[in-house]
């Protein structure tokens, strides 16, 4: 009994650590955004004081000399859209290739599949010259690309969710009178919910964040998402605002977090309803 209770203890000490370690850089980041740029450098890890202190002067710099505020737009417009059409097209992809099993769905599964472990390297500079000829260098056709590249885990994990739900279900509905698209509108998609929302957070924090198929795919001059807008407040001759940059990496972590809060006790459920079952 001793060993289990000294057990528990020695975990929570060790997990409480661990926590503190990867929330120690966000942390630091936002002391160091209401800082001068020259105490960021040389104070890095004390608080603000007197002296280094100026309040939201580098927030104020982030938004209006770096058009930050155009580019939260553009970023959020990428990721609402992007996760809408992951979701609606891969849980009825998903949907379909396991309710009908023939040799052209289990390919299809397999490739889903296949795609998770192909490193975005190997494909990337293919990639960007496909788009650029297809015109999908805006933030409409770049939700095409990400479509793509998020199917594989969406498929997979949509899969194993729709194998746990019992046929009887839909066939009860079909002599209802429901048409397939019916079925899995009506009947399908609101089991599915915690599936939804664990791939809809995963793809959201993702696209978010993402700076390498943005920067690739989009015609920059144009469309700068926040993670392009941030690299480029490096200026010329190795010059960076590191005040900004701690403004803008602030700025950018928020919504997210507060988006992955309020829906994470959908995660594990959902991981574990569309990965184990499967």
């Amino acid at each position: 009994m001793m060993n289990k209770k000294a057990f528990g203890v020695l975990a929570t000490l060790f997990f409480t650590i661990i926590s503190i370690v990867f929330v120690s850089p966000i942390f630091i980041v936002l002391i160091n955004s209401f800082k001068a740029k020259t105490y960021i450098n040389y104070e890095t890890f004390k608080l603000p004081s007197a002296d280094s202190y100026i309040g939201l002067d580098n927030y104020k710099t982030a938004i209006t000399q770096y058009d930050f505020v155009k580019a939260v737009g553009w970023t959020v417009f990428i990721t609402v859209f992007s996760v809408a059409v992951i979701l609606l097209f891969c849980s009825m992809t998903a949907w379909y290739i396991t309710r009908v099993v023939n040799a052209i769905t289990k390919t299809i599964y397999l490739l889903c599949v296949f795609s998770m472990v192909i490193p975005f390297q190997m494909v990337m500079f293919t990639l960007a010259g496909t788009a650029d000829s297809l015109h999908l260098n805006t933030p409409w056709g770049i939700i095409i690309v990400y479509l793509g590249f998020g199917a594989g885990l969406a498929v997979f994990m949509f899969s194993g969710f729709v194998k746990s739900i019992p046929t009887e279900v839909e066939e009860a509905a079909l002599i209802d009178g429901c048409s397939p698209i019916q079925n899995f509108f009506l009947v399908v998609i609101p089991m599915m919910k915690p599936t939804f929302i664990s791939v809809g957070i995963l793809e959201a924090m993702w696209i978010w964040n993402d700076f390498l198929l943005p920067y690739l795919v989009l015609d920059i001059k144009e469309f700068k998402t926040i993670s392009i807008v941030i690299q480029y407040m490096k200026g010329s001759y190795g010059r960076v605002d590191m005040g900004a940059i701690m403004a803008c990496l602030i700025m950018a972590i928020i919504p997210v977090v507060v988006f992955y809060l309020s829906a994470q006790k959908y995660i594990i459920r959902g991981v574990a309803a569309g990965a184990v079952k499967g």
